[in-house]
């Protein structure tokens, strides 16, 4: 009796925003039907060999006088078979291998094409355009339209991640000083989240990201808003917070469009108040983990880029209302 809610507890876990056997996308589904059919052929073996063993400690000894030669010609018949089928099986699921994973990159003549740069430990997502005036870069969140697939770039910085969303597509290596590529497509609307899957440093498994499918329309808009330059806070304090932000080392090194903040090494904090999460997934964005942050960014992601800048109570609160209201 106990069996049964144990069975359904483990198969809780094949269904969410991070399952590769809860497919949205043409690749997943592609790669969903591989392992179930992995599954059952080594299944299907598994229990084959436990049959002959178990044969083989239950059956009778045989005829005493049976000669020799011909026992040993039935156990020559039966290991021939064995190898002849274990070929079989292994090219069959090799095939079957070969023929899911080319739809990992299957990308149509001019998809929508996003640069994706893993950094450590983050990902940077530059939404690229024909007019370079409306190309413009993310944080950790990958926006993309349902039914459309959309090409990513993949490159890396530093060492090499590895670019995977369970739910939409298998994975493929971001390694420095090469391009690789993928084509990403979600079949329905939803967040989806992704993870680094190349052990790539001590905050690997911090370096998370969210894809979010939205309708076609409601995705246009959301592009339209984030070319945008980031609008002036009429809040009191987070004005403060802006010039807190462009007196301290924050502007050498973060983007926020529309001000004198230009720095590159950070992620671009144009809209950062817009989005779901930061430091790729360690915590919400709210006002008090972005304070956090900013106060002691080496004890919560220890080996981080990010330096400890020195703020006061007062600064750091002003700070943290300016983050929010960049959106």
């Amino acid at each position: 009796m106990k069996i049964a809610p144990a069975c359904v507890l483990f198969l809780s876990g094949c269904a969410g925003t991070q399952s590769a056997l809860d497919a949205d996308g043409p690749s997943a589904l592609a790669l969903e039907n591989l392992i179930i059919l992995f599954v059952a052929v080594c299944g299907i073996v598994f229990v084959l060999v436990m049959g002959v063993m178990a044969w083989a400690l239950v059956r009778s000894p045989g005829a005493p006088d049976r000669p020799r030669p011909q026992t040993e010609r039935s156990m020559g018949r039966v290991v021939a078979g064995a190898v002849v089928a274990t070929f079989v099986v292994i090219t069959f699921l090799t095939a079957a291998s070969f023929y899911a994973t080319p739809g990992l990159d299957r990308g149509k003549a001019d998809p929508p094409t996003i640069l994706v740069r893993g950094q450590q430990w983050w990902w940077q997502f530059t939404y690229l355009d024909p007019d370079p005036a409306r190309t413009f870069q993310t944080a950790n969140e990958l926006h993309i339209p349902v039914g459309t697939d959309v090409r990513l770039r993949l490159e890396a910085s530093d060492v090499i991640h590895s670019f995977w969303v369970p739910n939409l597509t298998g994975k493929q290596d971001l390694v420095p000083g090469r391009e690789n590529a993928l084509t990403l497509h979600a079949s329905k609307a939803g967040v989806y989240r992704g993870q680094c899957a190349e052990f790539c440093g001590l905050q690997h498994s911090h370096m998370a990201l969210l894809v979010i499918a939205e309708e076609p329309d409601d995705h246009a808009r959301w592009l339209e808003a984030q070319r945008g330059a980031a609008v002036l806070p009429a809040d009191s304090e987070a004005a403060a917070g802006k010039l807190v932000f462009m007196s301290k080392p924050c502007a050498a090194c973060h983007t926020i469009r529309g001000t004198e903040a230009s720095g590159t090494t950070g992620p671009d904090l144009t809209h950062v108040g817009s989005r779901s999460m930061i430091a790729a997934g360690l915590l919400d964005n709210t006002r008090g983990s972005v304070a956090a942050w900013i106060a002691d960014p080496q004890t919560l992601k220890p080996g981080n880029n990010m330096p400890l800048v020195p703020v006061s109570s007062e600064e750091l609160r002003q700070l943290s209302a300016y983050m929010k209201a960049l959106r």
